[in-house]
């Protein structure tokens, strides 16, 4: 199922995509990513690994959809987590980064944002501010529900939250 074929047909489909896609093939592909596919929580559409995999849900995809512009962009989210590393991809900051290059991704593959709330979201400045970093998190939640639990996760990379926490 997670056959070198259809990851070969995935990394040439975003290699035509524009240069967020062609950017995210190159990086995959020189670091041998794998990615495979397996149920994982109804609440995410893919999940990347510490050690450097990239698992895309088998609920809502299968290797036939090589071609989902939602897919393609949830692997340019996950690779974006792998090319932040887990002090930031581990943060409201990092997943806010994360949805503003995947959505924005998805979007120029469509022509439109799948919602408005989206579409407030990747108008937000990505910032280390708190107040923007909270508003982005209530809109993940308003929109994935709250089985995600990005609530779990601090505002700012971890070396920068504690700074804050210490400095109050």
């Amino acid at each position: 199922m997670d056959s070198p074929a259809w990851l070969d047909a995935a990394l040439q489909n975003l290699s035509r995509a524009g240069e967020v896609g062609w950017a995210t093939a190159d990086y995959l592909s020189a670091r041998k990513t794998p990615i495979r596919f397996r149920k994982i929580s109804p609440s995410a559409g893919a999940m990347w690994f510490l050690g450097g995999t990239i698992t895309l849900n088998l609920r809502y995809f299968s290797p036939a959809d090589v071609e989902n512009p939602r897919l393609l962009s949830l692997l340019v989210h996950e690779a974006r987590h792998l090319q932040q590393g887990p002090l930031v991809a581990l943060s409201v900051f990092g997943e806010l980064d994360a949805w503003q290059v995947d959505f924005n991704f998805q979007r120029a593959l469509t022509g439109r944002f799948p919602s408005p709330l989206i579409e407030e979201l990747c108008a937000l400045p990505l910032v280390l501010e708190r107040g923007v970093l909270e508003k982005a998190r209530a809109l993940m939640i308003q929109y994935a529900g709250k089985g995600y639990r990005v609530d779990l996760l601090p505002l700012f990379p971890l070396p920068q939250e504690i700074a804050w926490r210490l400095r109050r």
